[in-house]
């Protein structure tokens, strides 16, 4: 069974049809699965049939094989993942069913993603000493994130190649190996520029192509950037705890707040479909209502 998982992932990495942290998601999802049917006594998938998989949704919900209960956004990831390895089982190795084909994805709340401020932003980057090079870094960084509304793993992959910093954008591959060109505005620029020249030589030691490297010359993993935008929002005396997503959802937010085209928003943050941006028109929404309840004179008139 492992050996058909590790066949399964190859399939959908040379098919690149999800990026490297869903092929993760699905091979542990997967994986965890496998486990649970061979506990059961069972030694063959094409033996897995609707009752089977009753029992083993009952055990992933209620958290006994996880760190604890988990959210329907990971079960349905789970199911997906499932749902996907049965109908590769189908094509590849001639499998005659795919049970997980009679079961749902449950309905998800799609739940407002949280932002920061135009202050609070302000806040993260005017905390930074650019005088101190890896406060300059780490400016930079902030400064990149919130000025391209990027992912965390783009940033993490910049290379030098990338960067325009003469007609200012960047060229990001983001999820499923696609390309797209995003302008950064000239303050950007500058902080960008003054990093590359002041900081970046400074722990250079091989060819490293990536742009944000660390004192050992090495590049900056993701979770060290995580790390860093944290860290910034604590010393900037920030009450959230930020991380990089956040920024992202900031960005976005700000260009529909400040009257950009939502087909320009989604082009910018790299969204397949509309539907995913128009989360954040929500936000916007909301933040209208609350004008109008606070500012307009009729709005807290009684009704009797």
């Amino acid at each position: 069974m492992e050996e058909l998982l590790a066949q399964f992932i190859s399939y959908i990495n040379l098919a690149k049809s999800g990026s490297a942290a869903t092929s993760e998601a699905y091979h542990r999802d997967i994986s965890r699965f496998i486990t649970y049917v061979q506990s059961q006594g069972i030694d063959d998938l094409s033996k897995v049939d609707k009752q089977l998989i009753f029992k083993y949704i009952m055990v992933l919900r209620s958290g006994k094989i996880t760190d604890g209960k988990i959210s329907n956004t990971t079960y349905s990831r789970n199911l997906s993942a499932l749902r996907s390895f049965f109908k590769y089982l189908q094509k590849i190795h001639k499998v005659e069913d795919n049970p997980f084909k009679q079961f749902k994805n449950p309905k998800s709340d799609k739940k407002l993603p949280e932002f920061l401020t135009y202050d609070e932003i302000d806040k993260m980057l005017n905390c930074l000493d650019e005088e101190d090079p890896l406060q300059l870094r780490n400016k930079t960084i902030i400064s990149l994130l919130y000025a391209c509304g990027l992912r965390l793993a783009e940033v993490a992959s910049l290379r030098l190649e990338d960067i325009d910093l003469n007609e200012r954008y960047v060229r990001v591959i983001g999820k499923g190996n696609k390309e797209r060109l995003v302008p950064f505005y000239e303050e950007c620029g500058s902080i960008l520029q003054r990093y590359l020249i002041n900081a970046r030589p400074l722990w250079l030691k091989n060819d490293i192509q990536q742009v944000f490297i660390n004192q050992k010359g090495r590049p900056l993993s993701n979770r060290y950037i995580q790390i860093i935008v944290e860290e910034t929002g604590i010393k900037a005396g920030l009450s959230k705890k930020v991380h990089p997503h956040m920024i992202r959802h900031s960005f976005a937010t700000h260009l529909l707040d400040n009257g950009a085209d939502l087909r320009i928003v989604q082009e910018l943050l790299g969204h397949e479909n509309l539907s995913t941006t128009q989360i954040y028109t929500h936000i916007t929404v909301d933040k209208l209502k609350n004008v109008i309840q606070n500012a307009h004179p009729r709005a807290k008139k009684p009704l009797f």
